[in-house]
């Protein structure tokens, strides 16, 4: 299968979706490898590298997107690239269309077979989605700690705090692996720190994973409120897989919090879970609503490549074996879990809380596979 790797065009986003060291195995899988010159650059990797381990380097993106049989990336595709999308190409990568109606509907029209990195199922949860969810959890600390600081328009507490004085309360919305890395970041960063999550179990986990250093509460509309107003910097992390994410703090929750709070999102590719959210990029991360500062940037791991394309890669790369292996279809057939990843193929969205999402059509994969 001829396998082409274009750089990413998403603002600020260095990540790339194959690594030399991927390349080297698919061809010897005897496969073909495209990459567009420079798409490995961002995370650490020449081209020089790809090609010592066989990958044919190509000047442009067109010519990468014109060859290739299956296109591995790492955002959904952007405007400027849905007209080189094509009929019957495969595309793999993440693509939270339930926030990018644009995306899906050049999916459709173009009739590309899109699988989606997020909706990719595992007997322990997302495989594809859970190492981005764990580098944007570390991250979600650093970067509200940031702009905590007076200098960023922020409250002007230190997270961690000095003896004598308090250290910032840091709250936590969802329990899953993303808000779990991001409760024992800010835990290890010295917070004061509370996860709020509808599972009862699972704060039981986080409780003992941290040796009862966070607090956890059981989530309903009035503990939340309360926990918010509390807080110098919520931290937003509930996903409903496929489907946009609920909007759990209010505009009113949110105006509670005391000047210079921030409110970080890390769901905002999911379409946020703060009323208030709306998409920003690493270049402009952050903006002001009433007296509270969001940080709602959609690819948070595009900030670290270097970490976040290995911890891709290293999850990605078994999948993207078994459809350059033996087609899209078969591959599908014979995993059930990476079947979950089909979002559209033959213009029709066949993801159903994707469908539900975008108040599309849906076709089940069953039907697509038979």
């Amino acid at each position: 299968m001829i396998i082409g790797v274009p750089a990413e065009v998403k603002n600020n986003e260095y990540r790339v979706a194959l690594t030399p060291a991927g390349t080297h195995d698919l061809i010897g899988r005897g496969h073909r490898v495209l990459l567009q010159s420079g798409a490995g650059a961002g995370s650490g990797f020449a081209d020089t590298e790809y090609e010592s381990a066989g990958a044919e380097i190509l000047g442009v993106a067109e010519q990468v997107w014109a060859q290739a049989e299956l296109i591995l990336k790492v955002k959904e595709p952007q405007a400027e690239e849905f007209e080189q999308m094509r009929e019957g190409q495969v595309l793999f990568t993440y693509l939270h269309l339930a926030a990018e109606p644009e995306c899906a509907r050049a999916l459709q029209e173009r009739g590309v077979t899109a699988i989606a990195y997020e909706t990719v199922t595992g007997p322990h949860g997302l495989p594809l989605l859970a190492p981005m969810s764990e580098v944007a959890g570390r991250l979600a600390p650093q970067v509200g700690a940031y702009h905590l600081m007076h200098s960023q328009g922020g409250s002007g507490i230190l997270i961690g705090g000095v003896p004598g004085s308090r250290p910032a309360k840091v709250v936590v919305i969802g329990g899953g692996k993303a808000g779990e890395q991001s409760a024992l970041t800010a835990l290890g960063m010295g917070a004061d720190v509370t996860v709020l999550d509808l599972n009862i179990d699972r704060l039981r986990e986080l409780s003992a994973l941290s040796g009862r250093g966070l607090t956890t509460l059981a989530s309903n509309t009035l503990t939340l409120t309360e926990e918010v107003a509390a807080a110098d910097m919520v931290i937003g992390s509930v996903l409903v897989p496929g489907a946009t994410a609920p909007k759990l703090v209010t505009r009113e929750m949110a105006s509670a919090m005391r000047p210079g709070s921030v409110l970080v999102d890390i769901a905002i590719d999911q379409g946020g879970c703060f009323e208030g959210s709306r998409p920003t990029t690493h270049a402009d991360p952050t903006f002001t609503l009433g007296e509270q500062i969001y940080y709602c940037v959609a690819n948070m791991p595009g900030a670290v490549p270097h970490t976040a394309t290995a911890a891709l890669t290293n999850s990605t790369l078994r999948f993207v074996f078994a459809l350059a292996d033996k087609g899209w279809k078969q591959a599908l057939r014979e995993n059930p879990h990476l079947a979950k990843g089909l979002n559209v193929h033959g213009g029709a969205i066949t993801n159903a809380p994707v469908a539900e999402a975008l108040g599309a059509e849906y076709r089940d994969i069953e039907d697509v596979l038979a």
